[in-house]
């Protein structure tokens, strides 16, 4: 019978204890990988990235021009390098960098920094750029409420497409 009682008391003390957990984060991370098959496991690229949603607010209030900006939400967008890299004309080594974005009225540069673990673009330090490269802005039909990266290409050529709105940029980078 004592027994009993305190199984009783244990189970409702754990019962009134119990974890109240934080709301889904409206941004969740996702992640893009190059080469893009799930059964290729020799990956190149791999890029971790929050996604904001636009929820009808403006892309030009989130994303101003001639700004830095972070390439997503919350943590700066990370790039894990696994295999050497041409982007633009800067040969890159493996390593973990970030990802920003430098938007212009016609064109986005696309930059890739060597500091890591960073929150948005606050601390942004321009002296640890690794490459820069300028990207045209095109518009499509398709709308896309949330921030999205994915890769295409073949092979060593790999082209990293990023797109929110109506807004996309196609990246080029060669995997060497």
């Amino acid at each position: 019978m004592k027994r009993l009682i305190f199984v009783l008391l244990v189970s409702c003390s754990t019962l009134t204890q119990a974890q109240k957990f934080k709301k889904l984060d409206a941004s969740p991370m996702d992640r893009v990988f190059y080469p893009m098959s799930n059964r290729v496991s020799d990956k190149a690229i791999i890029i971790t990235y929050s996604r904001p949603q636009l929820k009808g607010r403006e892309l030009e209030e989130l994303v101003p021009a001639n700004k830095v900006w972070r390439t997503g939400a919350n943590e700066a967008t990370e790039i894990r390098i696994l295999k050497p890299i041409k982007f633009g004309e800067t040969t890159i080594k493996t390593g973990t960098y970030t990802l920003y974005s430098y938007p212009k009225e016609e064109s986005t540069e696309i930059i890739i920094n060597s500091a890591t673990y960073v929150w948005g673009a606050y601390n942004y330090d321009q002296t640890k750029d690794v490459a820069r490269l300028e990207v045209p802005v095109l518009e499509s039909s398709e709308y896309l409420e949330a921030f999205s990266l994915i890769f295409s290409g073949k092979g060593a050529d790999a082209v990293l497409h990023g797109g929110w709105g109506n807004i996309r940029v196609s990246i080029p980078i060669t995997i060497l």
